[in-house]
């Protein structure tokens, strides 16, 4: 198996190690939490030292250190293929294309629970490192890498390529590079569920000003994602999510987001602002659920308009009014990310998408998901949970609070 863009090679060390100049035994653990954000990865510390940068060539075993990451040798149930395991790394890229990157955040979504399940299109060779989005820090580049260096920030380009892992090492082309100046939670979780709400806004139906969109699952992190996208696009969005607990507590959180009006699916049936004709009828409809909420989606909707499923949070299928599809000409389509970035991998459209929405975290209209953070050894509790409902938030593993070497 390869790094990226295909999976972490289990074979394959990915690491800095101790560096050791005669007496001097310095962790470069502890150097990175005392200088952070001033002197980066390798090069860094290696300019502290006066020595040149070494950027290939063999590793040693005196040149190697752990680290840690989530490794499935066979489909089932996550909590229980999933093993948490310690793994050497070399202290330089294994070839001059390549870059190390010790990773910071990557998120759990359920794509990542289906993958290990086996019951999603992409099925990597196994074993395989878990996880599919997240962000990373360059600790040190190949020789004949020329646009990334340490201490940039990166995002995986391919898809289902292995984040969940302190450290991987891949082809220079393999990683995206990403401003710094944004939270890391916001640009861990950049790639999937805001280019998601991004694409499915602009590429299906020509929206203009004051146009309308409706959405299910509104409270997922891509619904959040298109709340705040589509306000910043001067669109107005109707809002659907399931009844719950602390629902007044949730309206208002997606309220303060942008959303125009929330509702739970009961009281969606009886909302009479569309059929009366008080709100203009939507152009375009998101679905995630599928089975009678998409029904009722449907039968909302203006002339030619389209409802695009990216979801099946229900595990039933999409239904939509006849009426709609004879007298309003509806069209309902679908949208899978994994697809069209394969199928603009070498596009400037993909790259254009990422720097337009990490400007939007920049300047605070793109917000990160409700979230919660924990440890890759911690990992159980959140994979058994991130396909049930009302979990209160995404999780997303916090690589930072792993130790490597006792450092």
């Amino acid at each position: 198996m390869t790094g990226f863009p295909g999976r972490p090679s289990l074979n394959n060390t990915h690491v800095l190690p101790k560096y050791t100049n005669n007496s001097l035994d310095v962790s470069l653990r502890m150097l990175h939490l005392k200088l952070d954000h001033t002197i980066t990865g390798m090069s860094g510390w290696m300019a502290l030292l006066g020595r040149p940068l070494i950027h290939c060539g063999r590793t040693s075993s005196s040149q190697l250190r752990h680290a840690s990451r989530l490794v499935f040798q066979s489909h089932g149930a996550p909590s229980q293929v999933l093993k948490y395991e310690s793994f050497p790394t070399p202290v330089e890229p294994s070839d001059p294309q390549n870059v190390l990157v010790r990773m910071l955040m990557a998120p759990i979504h359920p794509a990542d629970i289906n993958t290990i399940q086996g019951a999603y299109p992409i099925t990597p060779d196994l074993p395989a490192v878990g996880g599919g989005e997240g962000l990373g820090v360059v600790v040190m580049a190949g020789g004949a890498v020329t646009h990334l260096a340490p201490g940039d920030w990166v995002i995986p380009a391919g898809n289902m390529t292995g984040t969940w892992t302190t450290h991987t090492q891949g082809p220079a082309e393999a990683f995206v590079k990403i401003r710094k100046d944004i939270p890391e939670i916001a640009a861990a979780t950049l790639r999937t569920n805001p280019s998601t709400a991004y694409r499915m806004l602009k590429d299906f139906v020509q929206l203009g000003p004051d146009d309308w969109v409706i959405q299910n699952g509104a409270n997922s992190a891509v619904g959040q994602a298109v709340i705040q996208i589509a306000k910043h696009w001067k669109l107005h969005t109707v809002n659907i999510v399931r009844a719950r607990d602390n629902i007044d507590a949730l309206k208002h959180q997606l309220q303060n987001l942008g959303a125009d009006f929330v509702l739970t699916e009961e009281e969606f049936r009886k909302w009479t602002e569309i059929r009366e004709g008080r709100l203009p009828k939507p152009r375009l409809a998101l679905n995630c659920v599928g089975g009678s909420s998409a029904t009722e989606l449907s039968k909302c909707l203006s002339n030619s308009a389209v409802m695009v499923t990216y979801g099946g949070m229900s595990l039933k299928p999409v239904t939509v009014a006849t009426s709609g599809l004879i007298f309003k000409d509806i069209a309902i389509r679908g949208f899978w990310l994994s697809r069209w970035l394969s199928e603009h991998a070498n596009g400037d459209e993909r790259i254009k998408m990422f720097s337009e929405l990490a400007g939007m975290c920049k300047d605070g209209v793109l917000t990160a998901p409700v979230h919660q953070t924990v440890s890759l050894k911690d990992f159980k509790a959140s994979v058994d949970n991130t396909l049930k409902g009302f979990k209160g938030g995404k999780f997303i593993f916090d690589m930072t609070k792993e130790k490597q070497n006792g450092a």
